[in-house]
Order: structure tokens, then C-alpha cells, then sequence
């Protein structure tokens, strides 16, 4: 398993209810994931030939990376050179690489916004000026939102630029046209056998317009909101992508834009399970378990009896988050919304932690699951998650 942060416990807890004997492996020793492993080894989830190695002192079965985007390269390229289940090193690469994502979607004929890349500024700087502003800057290896930014005019690209750099390995930055979504954009994880997708659960993405960065989502509510023929569209296009990409039996976690035109772009499909509590609601929702599919798939275990179904009733997921810096003293949720919505929640925060400001999902303090009665009900709350749901901070 690569990473044993708060967010891949999950995938920690339900290889261990399979019987499965757990090896975790990253550079932080004091990740909370880690206790609940049969042995941990101190060793960066990017480091792909030291953990190739661990991998064959080990003698492992299968490799998992669960919702880490910068880990889903390691965990392909150990597996291929292995010989253990796995999509195309090659192709996994590509999904995790924005600049290269574009570049393949561009020369695919998928709809994809402009973009220009660089790891230098001065050689940004001038490529920049061939693009409508505004614009999105983006490290090419990150995930969860971090180092993102939307910039107006071109004497905010500096900042953002160095912004951008603290969160990259690969030192290259991408520039790319905003896509203006008509409704929400489209959020959610799928997964695919052999190939094709068996199932998926779409959501709304939701965002918090008063903090730090505006791009961080900060919720998904379900069902998604869009006609079923839209997203059977949206369907086919994933499946025209993994057909070229000769993708297996694997999780994504998905995020797409749909454009007054009717246009889908396909803005993110990494190939791992999300984070942020979405394969945890989606079995809530649907009943279905992506995290065991997850764990079967990487030991070559069967999963064609994976099939689609529908969410069944109103669930969001809340990243937990301060607009303001502090130490933690506790979380208040309202009475009436616990009695009525709450569905679970978990945070690694204790009194007197440091709380950053959110920015994105590293300042998330954990992900709240709440069930709703209503569409009305979900988006009144979801909109106003301020009066339910209060992080006190000195």
C-alpha cells in the first residue's frame, strides 16, 4: 500500500478485513495508516526504483495506491516491470501528468482547453501571452488542488508561478484557458474491467468562494445533476480514452467540465480511487465497495461482477476546512444537522494542532458524510455548510 496518510486508511483497514497481510510504505513515519499495517518501511511513494526493490525483498502480490495521483505511477511502474497486474506504466504516466494528459487528448481529438507549459518563467511568460485570460496555472504532478491558482493578467503570473513550484518533483508548470462549466462541474470516481467502464458514480462539485483558493473543491453532493443522456456522453468519451490508452481493471477519480455547447472536457481522469471520502459515500449511495474492487484488481482477483447501479437517495461529502489560521480547539456541528444528516466523520486533528488556511485538500481536517432528505435539502446546506458545521481555531 503507497502512503499511510488519514485519506488511505480506508483502503488500509478493508485489505486487512480480507485477510490480507499489509505493507505500508512512504516517508512519514507518523502517518496515522500506518498502525493499522502488518509492517511499514520508511520510503518515498515517488521513489519508484527504491520501492521496486522493497517490492521484490518483499516478494509482494499486488501493489495499491489509493487516492494519491503523484504515488498511481510507482505502484504501475513496480507491478509492470513485476509482472503483476497493472494498466500500461506508460498510459498511467500520461493520466498523471497534466501537461501530458493535455498534449494526448489534443492529438486524440478530445475537446481540451488551450495550454502552454514550461519549467522556466521567462519561457512562460512569453508562451502565456497566446492565451485568453483568464487562465489556470498548475504544477503537472500535484493533486488535490494544491499549488492551483486562476490568474486575470499577466503581472499575476509570478506569484502564481512560485506558488505553483512548491508543489511540483517535475518543476514543470502548465497554463491553460479556464473552461467555464455550465451547472456544476462534474466530480466522482469510476472503474473500469478490462478496459471499459463497469461502473461510476458522478457527482457535483462544489467549491467554498470565500477562501484562499476558490478552485479547491470542498464538497460532492449526489446524485449528479445532469440529464442520463449526458452522461452516457460522458461515458463514452472515458471509454474512447481507455481504449487508446489500453487501460485494465482499475479506479479513477474524475473531473469534467461540460460547456454551453454541449462540449465534455475531461479534465482529470487519474487512475486511483479519490480521496475526500468519495469511495465511501459512493458505497452509501450505491452500495457498491470501489476500495475492495480496488485491492482485488491489484491481486488479479475477478471483478466482473461489478455492475452499474444508481445512487440511491441525496449524499455530499464536506471537506472540513478553516478560512483562518490557528491552533485547533475543536469542531461544533448543529444538533438539528446531527440528528438529521450526519453520517460519519473522521479527523486526525487533536487541541492545540496547527490549522492552515484551506487552500487545498492538505488543508482539509477530514471529510464529513451526510445523507439529505431532499435535492432542496442537499444544496440549501451544501451552500450555507457555515451554520452547520463550525472549526473553532485561537
Amino acid at each position: 500500500m503507497l502512503g499511510g496518510s488519514l485519506a488511505q486508511v480506508p483502503s488500509i483497514k478493508k485489505a486487512k478485513e480480507m485477510g490480507l497481510y499489509v505493507i505500508t510504505c512512504d516517508y512519514l513515519p507518523d502517518n496515522p495508516g500506518h498502525r493499522f499495517a502488518d509492517e511499514y518501511h520508511n520510503i518515498s511513494t515517488t521513489d519508484k526504483d527504491k520501492v521496486l526493490q522493497l517490492a521484490k525483498t518483499l516478494d509482494i502480490d499486488g501493489v495499491v495506491c489509493y487516492a494519491s495521483d503523484p504515488a498511481a505511477p510507482t505502484a504501475a511502474y513496480v507491478a509492470e516491470t513485476l509482472g503483476l497486474p497493472t494498466s500500461p506504466y506508460k498510459s498511467v504516466d500520461i493520466l498523471c501528468n497534466k501537461y501530458k494528459f493535455r498534449k494526448f487528448l489534443k492529438e486524440h481529438g478530445f475537446c481540451t482547453p488551450n495550454t502552454v507549459s514550461s519549467t522556466d518563467f521567462e519561457d512562460l511568460f512569453r508562451k502565456i501571452q497566446q492565451l485568453r485570460f483568464p487562465v489556470i496555472i498548475k504544477p503537472v504532478d500535484s493533486s488535490g488542488s494544491k499549488g492551483v491558482s486562476v490568474i486575470t493578467k499577466i503581472e499575476e503570473l509570478k506569484e502564481s508561478f512560485d506558488a505553483a513550484k512548491r508543489f511540483t518533483k517535475d518543476g514543470r508548470i502548465i497554463v491553460e484557458e479556464c473552461v467555464e462549466s455550465i451547472g456544476a462541474p462534474l466530480a466522482g470516481d469510476a472503474f473500469s474491467v478490462d478496459g471499459k467502464l463497469a461502473f461510476w458514480a458522478f457527482s457535483d462539485d462544489h467549491f467554498d468562494m470565500n477562501s484562499r483558493n476558490p478552485l479547491a473543491p470542498i464538497s460532492e453532493t449526489y446524485p449528479y445533476s445532469k440529464s442520463k443522456m449526458m452522461q452516457l456522453r460522458i461515458v463514452n468519451e472515458i471509454n474512447r480514452l481507455l481504449a487508446l490508452l489500453d487501460m485494465k481493471t482499475v479506479a479513477y477519480n474524475l473531473e469534467a467540465r461540460i460547456d454551453s455547447n454541449d462540449n465534455i472536457y475531461l479534465m482529470e481522469v487519474a487512475p486511483r480511487n479519490g480521496g475526500n471520502g468519495i469511495p465511501e459515500v459512493t458505497k452509501y449511495a450505491t452500495g457498491v465497495d470501489m476500495i475492495e474492487y480496488t485491492i482485488k484488481a491489484a491481486l488479479g482477483m475477478d471483478c466482473s461482477d461489478l455492475q452499474q447501479k444508481e445512487v440511491d437517495g441525496f449524499w455530499s461529502t464536506y471537506m472540513v476546512h478553516s478560512n483562518k489560521a490557528g491552533r485547533f480547539v475543536r469542531i461544533d456541528i448543529d444538533e438539528e444537522y446531527k440528528s438529521n444528516n450526519f453520517i460519519e466523520f473522521e479527523t486526525g486533528f487533536k487541541p492545540g494542532d496547527e490549522v492552515i488556511v484551506f487552500s487545498g485538500s492538505n488543508g482539509a481536517m477530514g471529510t464529513m458524510i451526510s445523507k439529505f432528505s431532499s435535492y432542496e435539502e442537499m444544496m440549501e446546506k451544501t451552500y450555507n455548510f457555515e451554520k452547520y458545521i463550525n472549526v473553532i481555531v485561537d
